[in-house]
């Protein structure tokens, strides 16, 4: 189910479900969403700080729940990812959300929001959160453009480590450690037929060779139809696993057959490409480049 795109007038809630965040990124995420002719409302406790969380868990729920139930919310923008959502997720109730669906916008720790969702078959948009769209105006507009369903059709260079190829499916995933902390809960995605995207940051090359040797040992790669493979960040290369990062993802999927597309312009970077979530998408990788197409882009609820 793809929740219809936004038009002008629009009301659009800030919330912070994780980690707090900078008052004036919000101030300035305010007055961008102004600029594309939203209604941005800020929710009670988003500016709140509790420790290495956006608010107490109670306050955070709050803040989550009123935006998933009001039917004047036509899309939430979450205001930064770091920690807190698996604390709380399990207590949000989403029925109103099933009956009124409406985007979700955010990535890093809000993959697990994108899992949520995506139990119910609702697509999301694993997108710029506040830092990136003051940052990046070319984030922010690929965003404004998904939002307002002016949705383009990816190219990219390709990659040496890329295996061409061609995949059509759903986009699930998100951040590498988030997915790899859902594992075995109800809220794990089903990666059947799907594309799978991953990105993280800060994690050491051998975090990352045993996240992603779970997600071999549990049969996801036997099940994807191909993987993207977005920004890998603020780590250093590791002499003693004998490979770089890149080639330690490459050497562990090597054996499949499914396309992969490495460096994926979207993750912890200010250049950030939105990504649907849960509508068909096309991926192509070829010798020369890469694109990624959503099929279903033309439609959405009334």
């Amino acid at each position: 189910m793809q929740p219809r795109f936004l038009q002008y007038g629009d009301k659009i809630a800030i919330i912070s479900p994780s980690s707090p965040i900078d008052p004036q990124l919000i101030d300035h995420t305010i007055s961008i969403l102004q600029e594309w002719g939203l209604e941005p409302i800020v929710g009670e406790n988003a500016l709140n700080i509790y420790g290495r969380f956006a608010g107490t868990k109670e306050e955070r729920i709050s803040d989550l729940q009123w935006a998933l139930n009001s039917k004047d919310i036509k899309a939430i923008l979450c205001s930064r990812g770091g920690y807190g959502l698996i604390q709380i997720i399990d207590d949000v109730d989403f029925a109103h959300f099933e009956l009124y669906p409406k985007w979700m916008i955010g990535f890093s720790d809000i993959t697990i929001l994108h899992s949520a969702v995506a139990a119910y078959d609702i697509a999301s948009i694993h997108g710029s959160m506040s830092k990136y769209l003051c940052e990046n105006s070319e984030s922010a507009e690929l965003l404004r453009k998904f939002l307002f369903g002016e949705i383009p059709d990816y190219t990219i260079p390709s990659n040496a480590l890329n295996r061409n190829g061609m995949a059509t499916g759903n986009i699930i995933g998100g951040n590498l450690s988030v997915l790899s902390g859902l594992r075995g809960t109800h809220f794990e995605p089903d990666c059947a037929g799907k594309i799978l995207f991953i990105e993280d940051i800060g994690e050491e090359p051998y975090n990352i060779d045993r996240m992603l040797h779970n997600l071999k040992l549990g049969g996801i790669f036997e099940e994807i139809s191909g993987l993207i493979v977005g920004y890998f960040t603020e780590y250093e290369e590791d002499p003693q696993m004998k490979a770089t990062l890149p080639e330690l993802i490459y050497s562990i999927v090597s054996e499949y057959n499914f396309p992969v597309c490495f460096n994926f312009p979207a993750g912890h970077n200010p250049l950030h490409y939105p990504l649907f979530f849960g509508i068909p998408a096309t991926l192509h990788v070829k010798d020369e480049e890469v694109t990624l197409e959503f099929i279903s882009r033309k439609k959405s609820l009334d």
